[in-house]
């Protein structure tokens, strides 16, 4: 701690006139002006010792609401403050707490002088128009004793994580579809009309609910029998993402890359909310994904990639398991040739779709090897979509899906 540092401009310009009234005095011979100089000289460092004791008598707690917000949701920051001392007053405390620039600037408060015991909360809201994984803190706590000599700085606590997520545009459902959601309905009327007495049980493990045990069976064979679990029937689909940074432009949220993952949010969140089993590509391999939440806080985090090619990707995307009424989906940037005829060439079974989603913006030699790349999608049997933005992809999604099985 350096106390020649912590004196404020009133403290220094005390020390600076209780020194030349000590010379003077010194010269002239003048013991009560030398009296007071020396009062004028010692109060900073007194006033500096005082504040340099508060920084260990105040605690502070920090709460997200929530924790978790989409790109321009709002979060609310509250931090209490607490003086632990019962008998000591605080000076002035200052508070400031650390952001990192996409957050904005870094807020600060007034918070007064705290009495023993006093606690004191104070909020502010923060707003992300760009995803990411954003740490909140740590606490700057400025201290500065009542005359307004002196100040100390203490930085205390780790700070937080805020996560902000993709945004999500909903997508209707392909026309003359009723979705999985609706198949997986009549299997399970197919599955109920077998009832009970049909259903081949097993032999009691340990773990298994009483609820299961199969009494009719355990009765004839002696020995105790339970039902086996229910097969669960599901949609197997895969989203490819292209995050090479080579095949976007643009930066900030309004990038070819921010728009890519935007939609392919969209299509992953629209898969799940109907039953599908989803893996997800994004570099390497994410799944299989079952809730909406395991993808889009995967897509908060993705950067950047250095690849230069997306041939790895388009691999683990055709190798990917697509059954019943699933869907190959591959949200792309800017592609070569290569990687256009090695996306041409994935199939994904008979009953599969698939859809290749051009994002906006992308890096693209020419709006002409873009639209070479589009024919050479739609002859191999892919429904390609070039939505201007994000916004567009739900007008021309229900079409692309119908058209695509």
């Amino acid at each position: 701690m350096n106390v020649l540092r912590s004196f404020t401009l009133r403290g220094r310009v005390f020390l600076c006139v209780g020194v030349a009234l000590a010379v003077g005095a010194l010269l002239v011979g003048e013991r009560d002006l030398l009296r007071i100089a020396v009062l004028v000289t010692v109060l900073p460092p007194v006033c500096a010792l005082m504040a340099a004791r508060a920084p260990g008598r105040v605690e502070h707690t920090r709460e997200l609401t929530p924790a978790r917000v989409p790109v321009g949701g709002d979060c609310r920051v509250v931090l209490t403050l607490a003086n632990t001392s019962r008998t000591r007053p605080t000076g002035t405390v200052l508070v400031e707490d650390r952001l990192p620039y996409a957050l904005g600037a870094p807020p600060r408060f007034t918070i007064g002088r705290l009495r023993p015991g006093e606690r004191r909360t104070v909020s502010y809201r923060l707003r992300s128009h760009m995803r990411g994984r954003y740490p909140v803190g740590p606490l700057t706590l400025y201290f500065t004793d009542p005359l307004g000599c002196a100040r100390f700085a203490d930085e205390v606590g780790t700070g937080v994580s805020l996560l902000v997520t993709p945004s999500v545009v909903a997508l209707p459902e392909a026309p003359g579809h009723g979705g999985s959601t609706e198949a997986g309905q009549s299997r399970a009327r197919v599955a109920a009309s077998l009832g009970d007495d049909d259903a081949v049980p097993r032999e009691y493990r340990h773990g298994d609910g009483l609820r299961r045990v199969h009494w009719r069976s355990t009765a004839r064979r002696g020995r105790l029998m339970v039902r086996r679990e229910e097969q669960r029937w599901r949609d197997h689909s895969t989203v490819l993402l292209d995050t090479r940074s080579g095949a976007h432009a643009g930066g900030g949220p309004a990038s070819s890359l921010e728009g890519a993952v935007t939609m392919a949010a969209s299509v992953a969140v629209h898969l799940l909310d109907r039953n599908h089993e989803l893996r997800f590509v994004a570099g390497t391999e994410l799944g299989p994904l079952h809730r909406r939440d395991e993808v889009l806080d995967a897509l908060a985090v993705v950067r950047p990639s250095a690849s230069a090619s997306l041939r790895a990707g388009i691999g683990l995307l055709a190798r990917a398991p697509v059954n019943g009424r699933g869907v190959l989906v591959a949200v792309v940037g800017a592609l070569g040739v290569d990687e256009v005829d090695a996306l041409a060439a994935c199939r994904p079974g008979p009953s599969g779709g698939r859809v290749a989603v051009l994002a906006p913006g992308a890096a693209w030699p020419s709006p002409e090897a873009r639209d070479a790349a589009a024919g050479r999608l739609a002859d191999a049997g892919w429904r390609v979509l070039a939505p201007d933005h994000p916004g567009a992809l739900p007008g021309l999604w229900g079409g692309a899906t119908a058209d695509a099985r």
